[in-house]
Formats: structure tokens, C-alpha cells, sequence
């Protein structure tokens, strides 16, 4: 669909007629509805929506359709967001030395499967420096100790400042964020195994083998202060058996962070994630 849309993400606490409400705001102005999708969460009493219009037609102009939708929004207690469509989102790229979530996420870029745009990685180490080139995207390479992590991500911050960054990818970045740098840019997504907590650290393949698993997963997840225990995005499995080596399971294991991440951030960046408290809604 090439006409440009805006959509709006919605949190308030459940009540009557907010469908009706919100709908008539966009019918009101002229709006074409498009997508809309909804969710009660009984348990924390909270209502859930995200709503999708088209702009053609549209009787506000787009610096209007924020203040005038607060207006409705205030009274109802809501927490909301406004995208448009054709707002190309810039990420920046974090890897540490594995390629194979960096590869897929820049295939998918260029191949146009993803709109958005990548101007930087970064890297704890230099090892994917080639990659970066052969995209024609900058490399940032700031090694990271426990004496200069302070420095390094102030560094960090002020690159990001600078090139307009929307959203971070950690990529099989093998470091920590503190809290200090998650509360100035919380738009960072994850990927790890899901051999967590079992088998956290070095090696966690050859002790899931050693153990006999019979599944293995990867997790996405926005981060958070608390580490690996975010908002989950996506999540995914495949089998594996007695007949598979450890090098057959860090494969399938690769393959399926691949997927996974992409999952996540295709609905991140199609406006399709609401997150509250520890948890997510992610509409179809």
C-alpha cells in the first residue's frame, strides 16, 4: 500500500465505549480505518488498541492529530503513541564477533523486507568491521572494560544523539547496558538463546548437550535495567535429539536467533508492539 498511514497505540484503564471513541475520532476527521486491533488485559484492568488510518483524506494535518487526539486521550487516562508509516526509522547495529544476526537484519534492509535505515554499527571489537564496509555502513569500534565502560558508553549515547538513532539491535552484542544508559535510550531489542537461566555464560551449547535437551530457543526482548528479563517480543523453538552434535545444535540455534530477532523488529518497526509493565501486546 503505497498511501501513507498513521497509527495510533493505546493503553488506558478498561472502560465502556472506548472503541467507540476512538474510531469516531478518526470517522470525525475524514479517516479511512484500515487495521485495528484490541485487547482487555482483565487482570491489570487495562484496555489495549492499536488503530491504523489512512492520511489521504484525512481533514488534520499531521502537527494537529497529536494535540487534537490528546484532548480525548487526557480525560480517558491514556498512554498513547503516533506513527506514520512513511517515517523510515534509523537503527544502529551492536555486534560483538558473531555475524550471523548482523548478516541477516542487513540482507533483509537491502533487500527492502525491513524499512528502515542502518548508519552505524558498533562493536566491542573489530571483528565485523568488513561487513560494515561492504554494506557502506559507518563502524564504530569502542572496546569496552570495566575501567572505561562509563567513558565508552557516554560515547556510545553521543553517537546516537548524533546520527538521529530510533531503535538499537543488539546483535550478539556480549555486553551488558547499565541501567544508567537504558534510562537515557530504552529502545534497545535483544536476542539470546533460551537456554536461560540454565545454562547462562560461556559454552551454554556444549553443557545443553552434555545435558540431553531436546529443545533449544531464542528469546527477543526490549531491555531492561534488569537483565534479560524484559518485555518478550518474539520466541521460537525447534527439537533436537540424541543423534545431534553440538556443532548441529549451535546451527539450529543460530538459524533460529536469526528469525527470531527479525520477527521482533519487523513488528517493532511496523508500530505493532505495546508494551506494559514487564509485559507485551503484540497485534497481528
Amino acid at each position: 500500500m503505497n498511501s501513507p498511514t498513521a497509527t495510533l497505540l493505546i493503553s488506558c484503564p478498561d472502560q465502556k465505549g472506548l472503541v467507540a471513541k476512538i474510531a469516531n475520532f478518526i470517522y470525525a476527521n475524514g479517516g479511512n480505518i484500515i487495521h485495528a486491533d484490541q485487547h482487555t488485559d482483565f487482570s491489570a484492568g487495562l484496555f489495549l488498541m492499536r488503530i491504523e488510518w489512512q492520511l489521504e483524506g484525512f481533514n488534520l494535518p499531521r502537527d494537529v492529530i497529536a494535540p487534537a487526539f490528546a484532548a480525548i486521550a487526557k480525560p480517558l487516562q491514556a498512554v498513547w503513541q503516533l506513527h506514520f508509516s512513511d517515517t523510515i526509522p534509523r537503527i544502529a547495529i551492536w555486534v560483538t564477533k558473531q555475524d550471523h544476526c548482523l548478516l541477516d537484519l542487513l540482507w533483509r534492509i537491502k533487500s527492502r523486507e525491513f524499512l528502515a535505515d542502518v548508519p552505524l554499527v558498533i562493536s566491542n571489537h573489530n571483528t565485523l568491521e568488513a561487513i560494515a564496509q561492504q554494506f557502506g555502513i559507518e563502524f564504530c569500534h569502542l572496546p569496552i572494560t570495566a575501567e572505561n565502560k562509563n567513558q565508552q558508553e557516554a560515547r556510545q549515547l553521543k553517537l546516537l544523539r548524533e546520527l538521529k538513532i530510533d531503535l538499537v539491535v543488539l546483535a550478539k552484542y556480549m555486553q551488558v547496558l547499565t541501567p544508567e544508559f537504558i534510562n537515557y535510550f530504552p529502545n534497545v531489542i535483544n536476542i539470546h538463546h533460551s537456554f536461560l537461566p540454565a545454562f547462562a555464560g560461556a559454552n551454554p551449547y556444549s553443557r545443553a548437550y552434555d545435558r540431553g535437551v531436546k529443545i533449544i530457543g531464542a528469546t527477543a526482548h526490549y531491555v531492561t535495567a534488569d537483565l534479560d528479563e524484559g518485555p518478550i517480543i518474539e520466541q521460537d523453538v525447534v527439537r533436537v535429539s540424541h543423534r545431534d552434535t553440538v556443532t548441529d545444535l549451535i546451527r539450529k540455534g543460530k538459524d533460529l536467533e536469526r528469525v527470531v530477532l527479525a520477527r521482533a523488529v519487523r513488528v517493532h518497526l511496523q508500530n505493532r508492539v505495546l508494551v506494559y509493565g514487564n509485559r507485551t501486546v503484540v497485534f497481528a
